[in-house]
């Protein structure tokens, strides 16, 4: 049997997908990594066969993103959102610094509501009452008048919202820009010079879950207080190329993996010209059943990665029996968040234009058998 008859497909919101050949070659490097006789697990984080590894992902993800030279990349162990907290305590000089957040989904507040714990919390936007359905127009945003720097969400993964690229365009001129961009990283070219720091979990688009990837401007670094713990400490990290302790090399190796295929397969124009298309079948289909399948978000800010709907305006013994109908066609991990219920369709680079009509078919016929 080959591997292409028993994968499923994988439309789960993370740890997402990973593309067929990335895996392949990682299992072909597994025991014996490039003929050091040790797998890539067991080389030593200062050898020579990582060095090689860390400074060739880092080559890889400037030339992937454009990034320019006065950036700095960090590899962190751990998710993005122990960044909640890493930031502030690296960018705040005390806990009377007010950090300005838009909160439009469950990640942009819990970074808001871990924020508090080192700084003043002013909420520019806050989209809670609204369920997260939309998002405020920016002309009605409520910045503060000396924050030290804005924080956003640049795609809610549990409520499928996403934020039009525009976006920091908006925001007070000088300020410092940080955005968690973990579900829709190198899903699109991205204006990095926008941004004094990107960080994003890899678990989505960029590999495997345990690392988290930091852009940070390097003249942000002289922010770190010497009383910030190391496993947080930018400058620290910075320093010492992410190797001041033992990093998660495999997941870096992963990452290292997963850019070659993304070069290889057209860059993140050909990332996002897929994404499009992906994302606009399968929204041209749900706005199209005539109410069988809805999704409640505002147009302007649905998302191309999360697509969250639900079936007649939340039918859940019908959504129930969807995700086991859906599983015998091999298609999993659509169900939604546990905190919003409902259904969520994941669409990372890994997953295919295919697997997105086998997808739209398979809900075509469910349709047609359950609806009244």
């Amino acid at each position: 049997m080959s591997h292409q008859e028993f994968r499923a497909i994988n439309f789960g919101a993370g740890p997402g997908c990973i593309p067929d050949s990335v895996l392949l070659e990682a299992q072909k490097e597994l025991l014996n990594f490039q003929g050091c006789g040790k797998s890539i697990m067991e080389v030593s984080h200062r050898g020579k066969e990582f060095e090689k590894v860390i400074q060739e992902t880092k080559s890889n993800l400037i030339k992937v993103l454009s990034i320019p030279d006065d950036y700095d990349i960090l590899f962190l162990q751990g998710g993005a959102s122990s960044l909640f907290s890493g930031i502030p305590m690296n960018l705040c000089e005390s806990p009377n610094d007010v950090v300005d957040f838009i909160v439009t989904g469950a990640w942009s507040k819990g970074a808001s509501t871990d924020g508090k714990y080192f700084c003043k919390v002013n909420k520019v936007a806050d989209m809670e009452p609204e369920k997260f359905l939309t998002v405020t127009d920016p002309s009605q945003w409520k910045f503060s008048p000396d924050s030290t720097y804005i924080h956003y969400c640049d795609n809610e993964t549990v409520h499928g919202v996403e934020m039009p690229p525009s976006t920091p365009d908006h925001f007070p001129e000088g300020r410092i820009v940080v955005c968690d961009m973990s579900s829709n990283f190198l899903s699109k070219p991205v204006n990095v010079s926008k941004y004094d720091l990107i960080f994003a979990g890899a678990q989505k688009n960029a590999g495997i879950s345990g690392i988290t990837i930091v852009i940070i401007k390097k003249s942000l670094l002289t922010k770190t207080k010497p009383s910030v713990p190391s496993v947080f400490n930018f400058l620290k990290k910075s320093q010492n190329n992410s190797l001041d302790n033992t990093p998660p090399t495999f997941n870096i190796y992963i990452t290292g993996l997963v850019l070659k295929w993304i070069i290889k397969e057209g860059g993140l124009e050909e990332m996002e010209r897929r994404s499009i298309e992906k994302s606009s079948n399968l929204y041209k289909f749900i706005d199209g059943s005539n109410g069988f399948y809805r999704c409640g978000i505002d147009a302007k800010y649905r998302s191309r990665m999360n697509v969250v709907f639900r079936i007649q305006d939340g039918n859940e013994q019908l959504e129930e029996k969807f995700v086991k109908e859906a599983s015998k066609h091999n298609i999993t991990d659509i169900k939604g968040h546990r905190s919003v219920g409902g259904l969520r369709v994941s669409l990372y680079n890994a997953i295919t234009v295919d697997q997105t009509k086998k997808l739209i078919e398979f809900m075509t016929s469910f349709m047609n058998e359950n609806k009244q």
